[in-house]
């Protein structure tokens, strides 16, 4: 019987990665000889080396530590510290607590894609078009009133019309020479909008702005929302190491914050011949096994 030769047919690597790479005796990171790194490359510009695949400027490392520093702790506002502590007071572990605030990030808190790509969107949108940035500007947001669809990055609870932590980060950009087209056409997006009624107050917020500095950098959306939570962590860190030193057990919501409106004393037997039980059929109660 003939017999194939598998040699002649190589099945495709199972996987292929361009990160890092092993050899007997050294470890190569994107190419370089990682001891060599150590001491010479901050972290900041260790990520980018990671992520981007090449070594940042001295500029874009500026950058993108301002971006890594913008957030660090939101406190017990933010959901996900919330949700840490509360995961470590039942599990007292460093790893349970960050994977349980990392697994609160979203639309709604933190993740920065959103923004990003409505800012590569508009941006091509606007290279498309043959009006003016103001024009634009003021066409899209009517646009996107009309439908019905919001500007994300833009609010905040508490700053109004300028967040303090967003206008440091432009601010860091403009000084490094990397703020990106994008930010421009997004900052006249901001202004149109502001210019509608009961709408002056709303700012450009943190996450907003981390999202510009990002596309600037180049980063993929998915790549930015990485990095956002990665500025999280040392407070996440801070707030776990808190938890389990403070080593309180279980942690509930009280129940005077707590509007309980569940049913009390249904009447199961008589629901359950309500609902077509038989009584032969209806399961043991028990009164009924005691």
């Amino acid at each position: 019987m003939p017999t194939t030769d598998d040699s002649a047919h190589p099945r495709p690597p199972y996987w292929t990665t361009r990160v890092s790479t092993l050899t007997d005796d050294k470890v190569f990171v994107r190419g370089y000889d990682q001891p060599s790194l150590i001491g010479a490359l901050p972290f900041t510009a260790a990520s980018h080396l990671l992520i981007r695949g090449e070594l940042p400027t001295p500029a874009q490392a500026r950058v993108l530590d301002g971006v890594l520093a913008a957030v660090l702790d939101y406190g017990l506002e933010k959901p996900g510290t919330a949700a840490a502590r509360y995961a470590v007071s039942a599990n007292p572990s460093m790893p349970a607590g960050l994977a349980t605030a990392c697994l609160s990030v979203g639309k709604h808190t933190l993740a920065t894609e959103d923004t990003a790509r409505f800012l590569l969107d508009s941006h091509r949108k606007y290279l498309d078009s043959d009006l003016s940035i103001e024009e634009f500007a003021e066409t899209e947001v009517a646009r996107l009133r009309a439908a019905r669809q919001r500007i994300p990055g833009l609010g905040h609870p508490v700053f109004k019309r300028v967040d303090p932590r967003a206008a440091a980060l432009r601010r860091l950009a403009v000084e490094e020479d990397c703020w990106p087209a994008e930010g421009t056409v997004y900052e006249a997006l901001h202004a149109a909008f502001t210019r509608l009624p009961g709408k002056s107050d709303i700012a450009i917020n943190d996450v907003g702005m981390m999202a510009v500095l990002l596309v600037g950098l180049g980063y993929t959306p998915e790549e930015g929302t990485g990095l956002a939570i990665l500025s999280t962590l040392p407070g996440v860190i801070a707030h776990v190491s808190e938890e389990l030193a403070a080593g309180r057990p279980i942690r509930v919501i009280p129940r005077s914050d707590v509007d309980y409106q569940a049913l009390r004393d249904r009447d199961v037997a008589a629901d359950l011949a309500a609902a077509g039980w038989l009584p032969e059929r209806a399961p043991a109660t028990a009164e009924a096994g005691s």
